[in-house]
């Protein structure tokens, strides 16, 4: 670049990969099955959006394989719980859809984390059952 060449505008932000212990991923583990064993969280239960979106954040920094259809996922329950027109369809088969998906995670998870996994993945697909009834 000569002195001529005008500077960029735009310069791009670069986002530094969010550091998360196994700590904070079983507390997460935790807070989210708590809360998904209290049953479906409502609309107005803003909490639940919340760990859609704690969720959504560290799958994302993770950036280990196999998350991708998880994290597109968590991206469609909250566009559908937020919508006016929620389809509790809809959400069923996401619910169902999330549940399959953490199972198959569970299997290849170490560090403990396998078995609050795949019952985080049974109780997605039982929630998501209860829906569709």
């Amino acid at each position: 670049m000569d002195s001529l060449t005008p500077t960029p505008a735009h310069t791009p932000d670069f986002q530094v990969p969010m550091e998360v212990t196994d700590g904070q991923h079983s507390a997460l583990i935790d807070d989210t099955l708590a809360l998904l064993n209290e049953g479906v969280p409502t609309q107005a239960n803003q909490y639940g959006l919340t760990e859609i979106d704690r969720w959504a954040a560290v799958l994302e920094a993770s950036e280990k394989p196999g998350l991708a259809k998880i994290i597109q996922e968590l991206r469609n329950l909250r566009e559908q719980l937020t919508s006016p027109d929620a389809d509790a369809h809809g959400i069923a088969e996401i619910l169902a859809t999330l549940g399959a998906e953490t199972g198959k995670v569970a299997s290849e998870a170490s560090a403990g984390y396998g078995p609050p996994l795949a019952q985080l993945g049974k109780l997605l697909i039982k929630l998501g059952s209860s829906l569709s009834r």
